[in-house]
């Protein structure tokens, strides 16, 4: 019999990241289950917020209700953390999640912040203010995947967060004219200059310099997780760093167009992925200096 509530999500993850759906295949089937059903409820609040369908196609109108719309994804939300069956499958999935893993109301309610600070136009002055935003609408959820995948240990949530963060950055770098033409700038506003393409390009690639960071410090969290996990995880970290080269190596006009990769492309990743694997488990791990401390 199929559960349509896990049938929704599959066809939201499938719609809303290819990269992602491609990486989590390789999960065991619960941790599946439960990853996908996650990224549904992340997906929905976000095109909630932002007036889009599965990250795409912005309605050019989305502002006007966001507050409101907000409150009642806040209200969705709580009623759901509170263990009471839901009739939106999205909001179901949320339940079923946190309730199996035990992951407490504190991370649902964070991502939630962090779409806040989108709904008040929050602006970025330093980089340690985006990395604030970064791990809010990212961060906290590499933290609830690794609590899927049984993950508990603070310091390898850390790792975790830094994954999340680290591709935040990336999406950041990759979307900044798409951004701009919602009247949107994540870009720390004092490493900007005068504003041309080739200024915003270099604060791109800093953005890039500064994921390497966060991905090299989840390389050494992976070491906690059950194999498969492990794998699918690798997977989608060389997926993503992926599209940070492609973007240093087509320069500004790399934003003419969506950066992205191909399937043969993910392919090849995927099958390199297991050597991250096999380095997070044999090598030194590194120590976590200077990257951001997500709040508890």
């Amino acid at each position: 019999m199929t559960d349509t509530t896990v049938a929704h999500a599959e066809d939201s993850i499938a719609k809303g990241s290819k990269s992602f759906a491609a990486a989590a295949r390789i999960f065991d089937r619960q941790i599946r289950d439960d990853c996908v059903m996650l990224y549904a409820w992340c997906r929905h609040c976000d095109d909630v917020i932002d007036g889009q369908d599965h990250g795409m196609t912005q309605s050019p109108d989305f502002r006007p209700g966001q507050m409101q719309r907000l409150a009642t994804l806040r209200a969705q939300t709580a009623a759901a953390l509170a263990g009471e069956p839901q009739t939106d499958p999205v909001f179901e999935s949320l339940r079923r999640v946190a309730q199996r893993n035990a992951i407490p109301a504190l991370y649902p309610n964070q991502l939630l912040d962090g779409f806040a600070m989108d709904v008040a136009e929050r602006e970025y002055r330093t980089t340690k203010d985006l990395l604030d935003y970064c791990y809010h609408v990212a961060g906290v959820v590499g933290v609830m995947m690794a609590q899927i995948m049984g993950a508990r240990d603070p310091e390898v949530l850390d790792r975790a967060s830094d994954l999340g963060i680290g591709f935040q950055l990336t999406n950041i770098a990759r979307d900044v004219m798409e951004d701009a033409a919602a009247g949107r700038s994540y870009l720390p506003q004092d490493l900007l200059g005068d504003r041309s393409r080739d200024d915003l390009y270099r604060v791109a690639l800093h953005l890039l310099d500064l994921a390497e960071a966060y991905y090299d410090s989840a390389l050494t969290g992976m070491a906690a997780l059950p194999p498969r996990s492990a794998l699918a995880i690798a997977a989608a970290r060389r997926v993503y760093r992926a599209i940070g080269v492609k973007l240093r190596k087509g320069g500004p006009a790399a934003w003419d167009q969506r950066v992205s990769t191909t399937k043969a492309e993910k392919a090849a990743l995927f099958a390199a992925a297991s050597l991250d694997v096999a380095r997070s488990r044999f090598a030194k791990p590194r120590p976590r200096v200077g990257l951001y401390q997500r709040p508890s």
